[in-house]
């Protein structure tokens, strides 16, 4: 994959989570690079499923999020929005509690769709969701 991420500041990154569902979940962008974005979710009551362990439909929203995210730091956000057209989800490993850290890099950045691979992992380096997100790049239209 030859296309760099822009570098953002992960405060800004972040900041962008005011009063959504990553503000809900614990979600916190931990790294950047030019070619992989990271973050991590808490597993605890707000990322459980009746079981006690991690919700599949919190691995799909960290997914999701840094998919989304990865594919606006490869366009010019004054030009184009990325919205999601698919997302798919393998479940690996169970995992109770602490944290999860989740890794995305982009396959495929072509000019009207990109896709992303995301990896989530436990602290200790075990597999727990591997995720696939196809992104459309849109054209913001001009009124």
């Amino acid at each position: 994959m030859k296309a760099k991420l822009r570098i953002e500041s992960l405060e800004l990154l972040n900041s962008w989570s005011e009063n959504t569902i990553l503000e809900v979940l614990g979600i916190k962008i931990s790294g950047i690079g030019e070619d992989h974005l990271e973050a991590t979710m808490p597993v605890d009551a707000r990322t459980h499923q009746p079981y006690g362990i991690l919700h599949g439909g919190a691995s799909v929203v960290l997914a999701e999020t840094l998919g989304s995210i990865g594919a606006l730091l490869l366009i010019d956000p004054t030009k184009f929005r990325c919205v999601g057209l698919e997302i798919n989800a393998n479940h690996i490993k169970a995992v109770r509690s602490g944290i999860v850290i989740g890794r995305a890099n982009p396959i495929h950045a072509g000019r009207s769709t990109q896709v992303w691979q995301i990896e989530i992992k436990t602290e200790t380096g075990d597999l727990v969701c591997i995720s696939r997100i196809t992104m459309a790049v849109v054209p913001i239209e001009i009124k």
